[in-house]
Protein backbone atom coordinates (compact mmCIF):
# COMPACT_ATOMS: atom_id res chain seq x y z
CA UNK A 1 0.00 0.00 0.00
CA UNK A 2 1.37 3.13 -0.92
CA UNK A 3 1.40 6.13 1.62
CA UNK A 4 -1.09 9.05 1.23
CA UNK A 5 0.28 12.20 2.91
CA UNK A 6 -2.35 14.33 4.62
CA UNK A 7 -1.34 17.89 5.68
CA UNK A 8 -3.36 20.04 8.37
CA UNK A 9 -3.02 23.42 9.19
CA UNK A 10 -0.87 22.91 11.68
CA UNK A 11 1.78 25.30 11.64
CA UNK A 12 4.50 25.93 9.73
CA UNK A 13 6.93 22.97 8.46
CA UNK A 14 10.40 22.91 10.13
CA UNK A 15 13.26 22.56 7.48
CA UNK A 16 14.07 19.35 9.11
CA UNK A 17 10.75 17.89 8.60
CA UNK A 18 10.55 19.12 4.65
CA UNK A 19 14.76 17.34 4.59
CA UNK A 20 13.09 14.23 5.53
CA UNK A 21 9.72 14.28 3.45
CA UNK A 22 12.14 15.37 0.43
CA UNK A 23 14.72 13.97 0.43
CA UNK A 24 16.52 17.18 -0.18
CA UNK A 25 20.74 16.68 -0.66
CA UNK A 26 23.22 19.11 -0.48
CA UNK A 27 23.36 21.79 -3.69
CA UNK A 28 24.89 20.79 -6.89
CA UNK A 29 25.62 22.97 -9.76
CA UNK A 30 23.05 24.26 -12.50
CA UNK A 31 23.43 24.98 -15.65
CA UNK A 32 21.39 26.96 -18.36
CA UNK A 33 20.81 24.41 -21.25
CA UNK A 34 21.45 27.25 -24.01
CA UNK A 35 22.89 30.51 -22.00
CA UNK A 36 23.73 33.80 -23.87
CA UNK A 37 27.25 33.94 -25.14
CA UNK A 38 28.13 36.60 -22.91
CA UNK A 39 26.86 35.34 -19.63
CA UNK A 40 28.54 34.18 -16.86
CA UNK A 41 27.90 30.82 -15.18
CA UNK A 42 27.05 32.50 -11.65
CA UNK A 43 24.31 34.20 -12.31
CA UNK A 44 22.80 31.35 -14.62
CA UNK A 45 23.27 28.98 -11.84
CA UNK A 46 20.82 29.26 -9.14
CA UNK A 47 17.86 28.06 -10.77
CA UNK A 48 18.47 24.76 -12.23
CA UNK A 49 17.86 21.74 -9.51
CA UNK A 50 19.57 19.97 -6.42
CA UNK A 51 18.88 16.53 -8.59
CA UNK A 52 21.34 14.26 -8.47
CA UNK A 53 20.31 10.74 -7.67
CA UNK A 54 16.98 11.27 -7.43
CA UNK A 55 15.21 10.05 -4.07
CA UNK A 56 12.36 8.55 -5.95
CA UNK A 57 8.86 8.97 -4.23
CA UNK A 58 5.58 7.06 -4.18
CA UNK A 59 2.62 8.39 -5.83
CA UNK A 60 0.41 10.15 -3.30
CA UNK A 61 -3.44 8.61 -3.26
CA UNK A 62 -6.80 10.94 -2.10
CA UNK A 63 -10.13 10.37 -2.20
CA UNK A 64 -11.35 14.04 -1.63
CA UNK A 65 -8.90 16.78 -3.37
CA UNK A 66 -5.21 16.74 -3.97
CA UNK A 67 -2.63 19.87 -4.19
CA UNK A 68 0.84 19.30 -5.55
CA UNK A 69 2.90 22.84 -5.74
CA UNK A 70 6.48 23.38 -5.46
CA UNK A 71 6.68 23.80 -1.58
CA UNK A 72 5.50 22.22 1.13
CA UNK A 73 4.07 25.10 2.77
CA UNK A 74 2.20 26.35 0.19
CA UNK A 75 0.45 23.09 -0.46
CA UNK A 76 -0.58 22.88 3.06
CA UNK A 77 -2.31 26.40 2.23
CA UNK A 78 -4.06 24.74 -0.18
CA UNK A 79 -5.27 21.57 1.55
CA UNK A 80 -6.09 24.16 4.41
CA UNK A 81 -8.19 26.25 1.87
CA UNK A 82 -10.21 23.27 0.84
CA UNK A 83 -10.35 21.29 4.29
CA UNK A 84 -12.27 25.30 5.00
CA UNK A 85 -14.71 23.95 2.16
CA UNK A 86 -12.86 26.51 -0.31
CA UNK A 87 -13.13 25.53 -4.20
CA UNK A 88 -9.78 24.56 -5.61
CA UNK A 89 -9.78 28.04 -7.44
CA UNK A 90 -9.69 29.42 -3.64
CA UNK A 91 -7.00 26.93 -3.09
CA UNK A 92 -4.46 27.44 -5.53
CA UNK A 93 -4.85 31.23 -4.70
CA UNK A 94 -3.82 30.68 -1.50
CA UNK A 95 -1.14 28.11 -2.70
CA UNK A 96 0.47 31.45 -5.19
CA UNK A 97 0.27 33.92 -2.32
CA UNK A 98 2.26 31.86 -0.48
CA UNK A 99 4.96 30.45 -3.03
CA UNK A 100 5.35 34.14 -3.44
CA UNK A 101 6.75 34.33 -0.08
CA UNK A 102 8.75 31.23 0.68
CA UNK A 103 9.71 30.89 -3.41
CA UNK A 104 10.51 34.42 -4.28
CA UNK A 105 12.88 33.18 -6.92
CA UNK A 106 10.07 31.42 -9.16
CA UNK A 107 7.05 33.95 -9.13
CA UNK A 108 4.88 36.30 -6.89
CA UNK A 109 3.46 39.65 -6.84
CA UNK A 110 5.57 41.25 -9.17
CA UNK A 111 5.18 38.52 -11.89
CA UNK A 112 2.06 37.21 -14.15
CA UNK A 113 0.91 33.78 -15.45
CA UNK A 114 -1.59 31.23 -17.09
CA UNK A 115 -4.51 28.92 -15.57
CA UNK A 116 -6.94 26.88 -17.03
CA UNK A 117 -10.16 26.35 -14.50
CA UNK A 118 -12.42 23.27 -15.47
CA UNK A 119 -15.25 22.99 -13.66
CA UNK A 120 -17.06 19.90 -13.11
CA UNK A 121 -20.02 19.17 -15.36
CA UNK A 122 -19.50 21.64 -17.91
CA UNK A 123 -16.81 19.87 -19.86
CA UNK A 124 -15.64 23.48 -21.18
CA UNK A 125 -11.72 24.39 -19.51
CA UNK A 126 -11.55 28.19 -19.39
CA UNK A 127 -8.13 30.01 -20.19
CA UNK A 128 -7.23 32.92 -17.70
CA UNK A 129 -3.59 35.11 -19.50
CA UNK A 130 -2.06 36.89 -16.49
CA UNK A 131 0.99 37.75 -18.63
CA UNK A 132 2.63 40.91 -18.27
CA UNK A 133 2.56 43.73 -20.80
CA UNK A 134 4.69 46.01 -21.77
CA UNK A 135 4.98 50.06 -21.23
CA UNK A 136 3.25 51.73 -23.04
CA UNK A 137 6.21 53.35 -23.61
CA UNK A 138 8.29 50.39 -24.64
CA UNK A 139 9.51 50.67 -28.90
CA UNK A 140 11.48 47.89 -30.74
CA UNK A 141 14.76 48.68 -30.57
CA UNK A 142 14.31 49.01 -26.53
CA UNK A 143 17.14 46.06 -25.82
CA UNK A 144 19.52 47.48 -28.64
CA UNK A 145 22.64 49.52 -28.51
CA UNK A 146 24.79 50.87 -30.64
CA UNK A 147 22.80 48.74 -33.45
CA UNK A 148 23.59 45.52 -31.36
CA UNK A 149 21.56 43.52 -28.73
CA UNK A 150 23.13 44.27 -25.16
CA UNK A 151 24.33 41.48 -23.37
CA UNK A 152 21.32 39.59 -22.18
CA UNK A 153 22.08 39.93 -18.59
CA UNK A 154 22.57 43.15 -18.85
CA UNK A 155 18.52 43.33 -19.84
CA UNK A 156 17.64 41.24 -17.45
CA UNK A 157 19.18 43.42 -14.75
CA UNK A 158 17.54 46.46 -15.20
CA UNK A 159 14.14 48.94 -15.12
CA UNK A 160 13.61 48.00 -18.76
CA UNK A 161 13.16 44.52 -18.63
CA UNK A 162 10.51 45.16 -16.08
CA UNK A 163 6.83 44.53 -17.65
CA UNK A 164 3.37 45.42 -16.05
CA UNK A 165 2.61 42.71 -13.34
CA UNK A 166 -0.43 40.78 -14.56
CA UNK A 167 -1.06 38.12 -11.70
CA UNK A 168 -2.74 39.80 -9.14
CA UNK A 169 -5.33 40.96 -11.68
CA UNK A 170 -5.70 37.04 -12.90
CA UNK A 171 -6.32 36.00 -9.95
CA UNK A 172 -8.92 38.39 -8.79
CA UNK A 173 -10.58 37.73 -12.19
CA UNK A 174 -10.37 33.62 -11.46
CA UNK A 175 -11.92 34.13 -7.86
CA UNK A 176 -15.08 36.42 -8.90
CA UNK A 177 -15.93 33.54 -10.82
CA UNK A 178 -14.97 30.26 -8.62
CA UNK A 179 -14.24 31.40 -5.32
CA UNK A 180 -16.32 30.22 -2.72
CA UNK A 181 -14.58 31.91 0.47
CA UNK A 182 -14.14 35.19 0.88
CA UNK A 183 -10.96 36.72 -0.91
CA UNK A 184 -9.89 37.84 2.11
CA UNK A 185 -9.56 34.65 4.20
CA UNK A 186 -7.41 33.21 0.76
CA UNK A 187 -4.84 35.82 2.32
CA UNK A 188 -4.49 34.35 5.90
CA UNK A 189 -2.12 31.30 5.46
CA UNK A 190 0.39 33.74 3.36
CA UNK A 191 -0.07 36.60 5.84
CA UNK A 192 0.33 34.18 9.30
CA UNK A 193 3.75 32.80 7.56
CA UNK A 194 5.29 36.35 6.85
CA UNK A 195 4.37 37.73 10.16
CA UNK A 196 5.65 34.83 12.24
CA UNK A 197 8.60 34.13 9.75
CA UNK A 198 9.61 30.88 7.39
CA UNK A 199 12.27 28.69 7.38
CA UNK A 200 14.93 29.27 4.84
CA UNK A 201 14.77 26.45 2.74
CA UNK A 202 18.04 24.67 1.12
CA UNK A 203 16.76 25.98 -2.41
CA UNK A 204 16.11 29.36 -1.45
CA UNK A 205 19.28 28.96 -0.12
CA UNK A 206 21.36 28.08 -3.07
CA UNK A 207 19.47 30.09 -5.37
CA UNK A 208 20.26 33.70 -2.90
CA UNK A 209 23.85 32.33 -2.79
CA UNK A 210 24.09 31.85 -6.39
CA UNK A 211 22.69 35.44 -7.26
CA UNK A 212 25.30 38.31 -7.65
CA UNK A 213 23.07 40.27 -9.11
CA UNK A 214 20.70 40.01 -6.52
CA UNK A 215 22.80 40.63 -4.02
CA UNK A 216 23.91 43.95 -6.01
CA UNK A 217 20.13 45.16 -5.19
CA UNK A 218 19.85 47.12 -2.44
CA UNK A 219 16.45 46.64 -1.51
CA UNK A 220 16.92 42.79 -1.90
CA UNK A 221 20.14 42.79 -0.11
CA UNK A 222 18.64 43.93 3.20
CA UNK A 223 16.22 41.01 3.14
CA UNK A 224 17.59 37.89 1.44
CA UNK A 225 21.62 38.63 2.84
CA UNK A 226 22.88 39.19 6.82
CA UNK A 227 24.44 42.26 7.63
CA UNK A 228 27.47 40.99 6.33
CA UNK A 229 26.53 40.09 2.84
CA UNK A 230 26.14 36.39 3.57
CA UNK A 231 22.98 34.77 2.62
CA UNK A 232 20.59 33.79 5.04
CA UNK A 233 21.65 30.05 6.27
CA UNK A 234 18.86 27.30 5.70
CA UNK A 235 16.89 27.22 8.94
CA UNK A 236 16.91 30.55 9.48
CA UNK A 237 13.63 32.40 10.11
CA UNK A 238 13.25 35.00 7.39
CA UNK A 239 10.27 37.10 8.25
CA UNK A 240 8.32 39.71 5.64
CA UNK A 241 6.12 42.62 7.46
CA UNK A 242 6.12 44.32 4.25
CA UNK A 243 4.52 41.57 2.33
CA UNK A 244 2.03 40.99 5.13
CA UNK A 245 0.99 44.65 4.43
CA UNK A 246 0.26 44.10 0.97
CA UNK A 247 -1.42 41.51 1.79
CA UNK A 248 -3.58 42.79 4.24
CA UNK A 249 -4.25 45.49 1.54
CA UNK A 250 -5.42 43.49 -0.90
CA UNK A 251 -7.42 41.37 1.60
CA UNK A 252 -9.21 45.02 2.81
CA UNK A 253 -8.98 46.96 -0.56
CA UNK A 254 -9.36 44.27 -3.56
CA UNK A 255 -7.20 44.51 -6.12
CA UNK A 256 -7.52 47.46 -7.04
CA UNK A 257 -5.12 48.18 -4.25
CA UNK A 258 -2.24 47.13 -5.73
CA UNK A 259 -2.79 48.55 -9.14
CA UNK A 260 -3.50 52.54 -7.99
CA UNK A 261 -2.26 54.34 -5.29
CA UNK A 262 0.70 54.33 -2.97
CA UNK A 263 1.57 50.33 -3.95
CA UNK A 264 1.67 51.30 -7.57
CA UNK A 265 3.97 53.86 -7.03
CA UNK A 266 6.20 52.70 -4.77
CA UNK A 267 6.96 49.86 -8.22
CA UNK A 268 6.99 52.70 -10.53
CA UNK A 269 9.68 54.66 -8.42
CA UNK A 270 11.89 51.51 -8.13
CA UNK A 271 11.39 51.20 -11.68
CA UNK A 272 12.45 54.42 -12.63
CA UNK A 273 15.30 55.09 -10.07
CA UNK A 274 17.21 51.69 -10.76
CA UNK A 275 20.21 52.81 -12.17
CA UNK A 276 19.17 51.25 -15.69
CA UNK A 277 16.16 53.07 -15.35
CA UNK A 278 12.86 51.63 -17.42
CA UNK A 279 9.18 53.43 -17.99
CA UNK A 280 6.77 51.27 -16.37
CA UNK A 281 4.23 54.18 -15.62
CA UNK A 282 0.96 54.39 -13.18
CA UNK A 283 -1.36 54.94 -16.25
CA UNK A 284 0.25 50.87 -17.01
CA UNK A 285 -0.79 49.59 -13.79
CA UNK A 286 -4.16 51.39 -13.71
CA UNK A 287 -4.82 49.78 -17.90
CA UNK A 288 -3.86 46.49 -17.06
CA UNK A 289 -6.68 44.33 -17.76
CA UNK A 290 -5.89 40.24 -17.43
CA UNK A 291 -7.37 38.42 -20.23
CA UNK A 292 -9.85 35.23 -20.53
CA UNK A 293 -9.35 33.32 -23.72
CA UNK A 294 -11.18 30.22 -25.69
CA UNK A 295 -8.58 27.47 -24.12
CA UNK A 296 -6.57 25.42 -26.89
CA UNK A 297 -7.99 21.69 -27.26
CA UNK A 298 -7.43 19.07 -29.51
CA UNK A 299 -8.20 15.83 -29.76
CA UNK A 300 -4.78 13.18 -29.96
CA UNK A 301 -5.83 9.63 -30.08
CA UNK A 302 -8.12 8.62 -27.76
CA UNK A 303 -7.49 12.15 -25.68
CA UNK A 304 -9.13 15.39 -25.52
CA UNK A 305 -5.58 17.74 -24.95
CA UNK A 306 -5.90 21.16 -23.55
CA UNK A 307 -3.52 23.89 -23.13
CA UNK A 308 -3.06 27.53 -23.11
CA UNK A 309 -3.38 29.44 -26.57
CA UNK A 310 -1.06 32.13 -27.86
CA UNK A 311 0.76 34.07 -26.59
CA UNK A 312 1.93 31.33 -24.85
CA UNK A 313 3.46 28.74 -26.85
CA UNK A 314 2.89 26.28 -24.63
CA UNK A 315 0.02 24.59 -25.34
CA UNK A 316 0.29 24.31 -28.80
CA UNK A 317 4.06 22.96 -28.71
CA UNK A 318 2.68 20.52 -26.40
CA UNK A 319 0.18 19.53 -28.89
CA UNK A 320 1.72 19.83 -31.75
CA UNK A 321 4.56 17.25 -30.15
CA UNK A 322 1.46 14.79 -29.05
CA UNK A 323 0.35 14.87 -32.67
CA UNK A 324 2.92 13.83 -34.34
CA UNK A 325 4.60 11.27 -31.92
CA UNK A 326 0.79 9.69 -32.71
CA UNK A 327 2.36 8.73 -36.36
CA UNK A 328 5.52 7.27 -34.61
CA UNK A 329 5.88 3.67 -32.84
CA UNK A 330 6.99 5.46 -29.12
CA UNK A 331 4.22 4.32 -27.65
CA UNK A 332 5.75 0.52 -28.61
CA UNK A 333 9.25 1.40 -27.43
CA UNK A 334 10.76 1.35 -23.86
CA UNK A 335 10.93 4.67 -21.98
CA UNK A 336 14.87 4.45 -21.62
CA UNK A 337 15.83 3.42 -25.16
CA UNK A 338 17.89 5.66 -27.58
CA UNK A 339 14.69 4.87 -30.30
CA UNK A 340 12.03 6.55 -28.06
CA UNK A 341 14.77 9.35 -27.15
CA UNK A 342 14.64 9.71 -30.91
CA UNK A 343 11.01 10.22 -32.00
CA UNK A 344 10.97 12.50 -28.86
CA UNK A 345 13.85 15.08 -29.66
CA UNK A 346 12.60 14.76 -33.64
CA UNK A 347 8.83 15.62 -32.79
CA UNK A 348 10.31 18.96 -30.36
CA UNK A 349 12.82 19.86 -33.00
CA UNK A 350 9.72 20.13 -35.37
CA UNK A 351 7.52 21.99 -32.98
CA UNK A 352 10.06 24.64 -31.86
CA UNK A 353 10.78 25.38 -34.94
CA UNK A 354 7.08 26.18 -35.54
CA UNK A 355 6.58 28.22 -32.11
CA UNK A 356 10.16 30.21 -33.35
CA UNK A 357 8.64 31.46 -36.22
CA UNK A 358 4.75 31.89 -35.79
CA UNK A 359 3.87 31.89 -31.92
CA UNK A 360 3.74 36.01 -30.50
CA UNK A 361 1.02 38.05 -29.15
CA UNK A 362 -2.13 37.05 -31.14
CA UNK A 363 -3.31 40.95 -30.79
CA UNK A 364 -0.29 42.14 -32.82
CA UNK A 365 1.15 38.99 -34.65
CA UNK A 366 -1.62 36.51 -37.22
CA UNK A 367 -0.87 33.28 -35.24
CA UNK A 368 -2.26 30.13 -37.65
CA UNK A 369 -2.92 28.18 -34.63
CA UNK A 370 -5.23 26.08 -36.21
CA UNK A 371 -3.38 25.57 -39.40
CA UNK A 372 -0.71 24.62 -36.62
CA UNK A 373 -2.96 21.69 -35.32
CA UNK A 374 -5.08 20.25 -38.37
CA UNK A 375 -4.68 16.31 -38.65
CA UNK A 376 -2.93 16.72 -42.03
CA UNK A 377 -0.24 19.08 -41.09
CA UNK A 378 0.56 17.47 -38.14
CA UNK A 379 0.43 13.89 -40.14
CA UNK A 380 3.00 15.59 -42.98
CA UNK A 381 5.26 16.92 -40.14
CA UNK A 382 5.83 13.50 -38.62
CA UNK A 383 6.59 12.19 -42.19
CA UNK A 384 9.81 14.02 -41.69
CA UNK A 385 11.21 11.63 -39.12
CA UNK A 386 13.56 9.36 -40.10
CA UNK A 387 13.88 6.45 -38.28
CA UNK A 388 17.57 6.28 -38.03
CA UNK A 389 19.06 9.32 -38.86
CA UNK A 390 18.31 12.44 -36.68
CA UNK A 391 17.09 16.06 -38.83
CA UNK A 392 19.70 18.31 -37.75
CA UNK A 393 17.90 21.90 -37.58
CA UNK A 394 14.19 21.42 -38.72
CA UNK A 395 12.57 24.64 -40.64
CA UNK A 396 9.52 25.60 -39.68
CA UNK A 397 6.34 24.60 -41.62
CA UNK A 398 4.04 25.95 -43.81
CA UNK A 399 0.27 25.86 -42.46
CA UNK A 400 -2.79 26.39 -44.23
CA UNK A 401 -3.75 30.11 -44.31
CA UNK A 402 -0.05 30.82 -44.62
CA UNK A 403 1.85 31.30 -48.00
CA UNK A 404 5.50 31.25 -46.65
CA UNK A 405 6.98 30.52 -43.35
CA UNK A 406 8.45 34.21 -41.63
CA UNK A 407 11.63 34.72 -40.14
CA UNK A 408 12.64 32.30 -36.98
CA UNK A 409 14.17 33.32 -33.45
CA UNK A 410 14.04 32.05 -30.12
CA UNK A 411 13.82 34.00 -27.35
CA UNK A 412 16.03 33.09 -24.58
CA UNK A 413 13.64 31.99 -21.51
CA UNK A 414 14.93 31.43 -18.33
CA UNK A 415 13.85 28.75 -15.90
CA UNK A 416 12.88 30.38 -13.02
CA UNK A 417 8.93 29.53 -12.74
CA UNK A 418 6.77 27.50 -10.55
CA UNK A 419 3.05 25.45 -11.34
CA UNK A 420 0.24 24.79 -8.98
CA UNK A 421 -2.60 21.68 -9.49
CA UNK A 422 -5.34 21.30 -7.11
CA UNK A 423 -7.92 19.19 -8.17
CA UNK A 424 -10.95 17.12 -6.59
CA UNK A 425 -13.12 14.21 -6.97
CA UNK A 426 -16.26 15.95 -9.19
CA UNK A 427 -13.45 16.96 -11.73
CA UNK A 428 -12.91 20.29 -10.60
CA UNK A 429 -9.22 21.26 -11.19
CA UNK A 430 -7.00 24.23 -11.58
CA UNK A 431 -3.58 24.21 -13.83
CA UNK A 432 -1.67 27.24 -13.22
CA UNK A 433 2.02 28.19 -14.23
CA UNK A 434 3.16 31.91 -12.72
CA UNK A 435 6.10 33.67 -13.24
CA UNK A 436 8.71 36.20 -12.43
CA UNK A 437 11.18 35.05 -15.75
CA UNK A 438 14.79 34.73 -14.37
CA UNK A 439 15.59 33.81 -10.93
CA UNK A 440 14.34 36.41 -8.44
CA UNK A 441 13.31 38.95 -11.71
CA UNK A 442 14.44 41.82 -12.04
CA UNK A 443 16.07 41.63 -8.74
CA UNK A 444 14.39 44.83 -8.31
CA UNK A 445 12.78 44.44 -4.73
CA UNK A 446 9.87 46.69 -3.21
CA UNK A 447 7.51 46.24 -0.71
CA UNK A 448 8.42 42.87 0.00
CA UNK A 449 8.21 40.95 -3.11
CA UNK A 450 10.51 41.08 -6.35
CA UNK A 451 9.40 42.68 -10.21
CA UNK A 452 9.54 40.69 -12.87
CA UNK A 453 11.71 40.90 -16.11
CA UNK A 454 9.30 39.50 -18.42
CA UNK A 455 10.32 41.82 -21.33
CA UNK A 456 13.13 39.89 -21.62
CA UNK A 457 11.39 37.17 -23.09
CA UNK A 458 10.32 39.52 -25.99
CA UNK A 459 13.60 39.22 -29.02
CA UNK A 460 16.23 41.68 -27.64
CA UNK A 461 16.93 42.10 -31.35
CA UNK A 462 13.12 43.05 -33.14
CA UNK A 463 14.95 41.84 -36.92
CA UNK A 464 16.98 38.71 -37.75
CA UNK A 465 20.21 38.33 -39.34
CA UNK A 466 18.24 39.29 -42.48
CA UNK A 467 16.45 42.19 -41.42
CA UNK A 468 13.18 40.37 -41.56
CA UNK A 469 10.71 41.80 -38.81
CA UNK A 470 10.27 38.96 -36.20
CA UNK A 471 6.76 38.47 -34.41
CA UNK A 472 7.62 38.54 -31.24
CA UNK A 473 9.92 42.25 -31.45
CA UNK A 474 8.61 44.06 -28.69
CA UNK A 475 6.23 46.95 -28.94
CA UNK A 476 3.93 48.96 -26.70
CA UNK A 477 0.97 47.17 -24.75
CA UNK A 478 2.11 43.78 -26.10
CA UNK A 479 2.25 40.42 -23.92
CA UNK A 480 6.03 38.72 -24.47
CA UNK A 481 5.50 34.97 -25.77
CA UNK A 482 5.77 32.55 -23.07
CA UNK A 483 6.42 28.73 -23.03
CA UNK A 484 4.48 28.30 -20.00
CA UNK A 485 2.17 25.18 -20.46
CA UNK A 486 -0.64 24.44 -17.91
CA UNK A 487 -2.45 21.14 -19.26
CA UNK A 488 -6.01 19.10 -19.12
CA UNK A 489 -6.45 15.74 -20.05
CA UNK A 490 -9.85 14.36 -20.83
CA UNK A 491 -11.27 11.13 -22.31
CA UNK A 492 -14.52 10.18 -23.05
CA UNK A 493 -15.41 13.84 -21.70
CA UNK A 494 -14.15 13.43 -18.06
CA UNK A 495 -10.87 15.04 -16.88
CA UNK A 496 -8.21 12.46 -16.51
CA UNK A 497 -4.67 14.39 -16.29
CA UNK A 498 -4.00 17.88 -14.52
CA UNK A 499 0.04 19.04 -15.06
CA UNK A 500 2.33 21.42 -15.90
CA UNK A 501 5.80 22.26 -15.20
CA UNK A 502 7.99 25.82 -14.31
CA UNK A 503 11.37 25.31 -16.87
CA UNK A 504 11.48 28.15 -19.43
CA UNK A 505 11.79 27.05 -22.50
CA UNK A 506 12.06 23.39 -21.37
CA UNK A 507 8.52 23.62 -19.89
CA UNK A 508 7.46 21.88 -23.07
CA UNK A 509 9.60 19.10 -23.48
CA UNK A 510 9.09 18.12 -19.54
CA UNK A 511 5.35 18.18 -19.90
CA UNK A 512 5.47 16.28 -23.08
CA UNK A 513 7.22 13.38 -21.19
CA UNK A 514 4.70 13.07 -18.78
CA UNK A 515 2.19 12.76 -20.93
CA UNK A 516 3.79 10.46 -22.80
CA UNK A 517 5.08 8.27 -20.25
CA UNK A 518 1.42 8.30 -18.31
CA UNK A 519 -0.72 8.30 -22.13
CA UNK A 520 1.55 6.00 -23.38
CA UNK A 521 4.21 3.97 -21.27
CA UNK A 522 1.28 3.64 -18.82
CA UNK A 523 3.71 5.04 -15.81
CA UNK A 524 1.54 6.37 -12.69
CA UNK A 525 1.82 10.07 -12.50
CA UNK A 526 4.78 9.92 -9.82
CA UNK A 527 7.17 7.80 -11.71
CA UNK A 528 6.40 9.55 -15.06
CA UNK A 529 7.60 12.78 -13.33
CA UNK A 530 10.60 10.95 -11.89
CA UNK A 531 11.52 9.81 -15.80
CA UNK A 532 15.12 11.26 -16.24
CA UNK A 533 13.99 14.56 -18.98
CA UNK A 534 14.82 14.31 -22.67
CA UNK A 535 14.20 16.21 -25.55
CA UNK A 536 15.48 18.88 -28.14
CA UNK A 537 14.52 22.28 -28.45
CA UNK A 538 15.33 22.33 -32.56
CA UNK A 539 19.23 22.59 -31.49
CA UNK A 540 21.26 19.92 -29.74
CA UNK A 541 19.06 16.85 -28.07
CA UNK A 542 19.37 17.50 -24.49
CA UNK A 543 19.20 14.45 -21.96
CA UNK A 544 19.51 14.50 -17.89
CA UNK A 545 22.83 14.79 -16.69
CA UNK A 546 23.75 11.76 -14.40
CA UNK A 547 20.69 9.50 -15.49
CA UNK A 548 19.92 6.17 -17.35
CA UNK A 549 19.65 7.77 -20.60
CA UNK A 550 23.43 8.57 -20.63
CA UNK A 551 24.15 4.78 -22.35
CA UNK A 552 21.76 6.09 -25.05
CA UNK A 553 24.10 8.58 -26.58
CA UNK A 554 26.66 6.61 -28.71
CA UNK A 555 23.98 5.45 -30.45
CA UNK A 556 22.01 8.86 -30.55
CA UNK A 557 25.31 9.99 -31.63
CA UNK A 558 25.30 7.07 -34.68
CA UNK A 559 22.04 8.79 -35.76
CA UNK A 560 23.26 12.18 -35.91
CA UNK A 561 22.46 13.91 -33.00
CA UNK A 562 24.62 15.88 -31.36
CA UNK A 563 23.94 15.01 -27.79
CA UNK A 564 24.39 17.19 -24.91
CA UNK A 565 24.30 16.00 -21.46
CA UNK A 566 22.43 19.22 -19.27
CA UNK A 567 20.80 19.67 -15.74
CA UNK A 568 16.97 19.39 -16.40
CA UNK A 569 15.26 21.59 -13.20
CA UNK A 570 11.94 20.36 -14.29
CA UNK A 571 9.30 21.03 -11.36
CA UNK A 572 6.16 18.80 -12.60
CA UNK A 573 3.56 18.60 -10.82
CA UNK A 574 0.27 17.01 -11.62
CA UNK A 575 -3.01 14.82 -11.10
CA UNK A 576 -4.91 11.80 -12.41
CA UNK A 577 -8.16 10.40 -11.79
CA UNK A 578 -8.12 6.94 -11.06
CA UNK A 579 -11.23 4.41 -10.34
CA UNK A 580 -9.13 4.24 -7.23
CA UNK A 581 -9.64 8.03 -6.31
CA UNK A 582 -6.60 10.46 -6.99
CA UNK A 583 -3.16 10.33 -7.59
CA UNK A 584 -1.14 13.16 -7.49
CA UNK A 585 2.69 13.70 -7.89
CA UNK A 586 5.69 16.65 -6.94
CA UNK A 587 9.04 16.80 -8.61
CA UNK A 588 11.71 15.62 -6.78
CA UNK A 589 14.11 18.38 -8.33
CA UNK A 590 12.53 20.95 -6.38
CA UNK A 591 11.11 20.98 -3.06
CA UNK A 592 7.68 20.43 -3.93
CA UNK A 593 4.91 18.04 -1.98
CA UNK A 594 1.66 16.31 -2.79
CA UNK A 595 -0.55 16.28 -0.56
CA UNK A 596 -4.49 16.02 0.10
CA UNK A 597 -7.56 14.30 1.86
Amino acid sequence: MRKLICLRAAGPLSVALLASMLGVMSPATDAQPHPAPDTTVGDINPEAATHRQLRSREVVRAQEYLVSAANPLATQAGVEILAAGGSVVDAAIAVQWVLGLVEPQSSGLGGGGFALVHKAGTGSVQAFDGRETAPAGAEPGRFMKSGQPMPFWDAVDSGLSVGTPGLVRMLADMHAEHGVLPWARLVEPAVRLAHEGFEVSPRLHMMIAGSDALKASPGARQYFFDPGGNPWPVGHRLRNPEYARVMERLAGEGPQAFYSGDLAQAMVDAVRSHVKPGDLSLEDLKGYRALRREALCSDVGEYRLCGMPPPSSGGLAVIQMMGILEHTPIGRLKPGSAESVHYFAEAGRLAFADRDAYVADPAFARVPVYGLLDPAYLRARAALIRPERSMGRATAGVPAGMLEAPAQEAALEQPATTHIVVADRRGNAVSMTTSVEAAFGSKIFVNGYLLNNQMTDFSLNPVDDQGQVLANRVEAGKRPRSSMAPMLVFRDGQPLMVVGSPGGSAIINYVTKTLVATLKWGMDIQAAIELPNRGSRNRATEIERDTSLARTIPTLRAMGHEVREVDFPSGVHGVVWTPRGLEGGADPRREGLAAGR
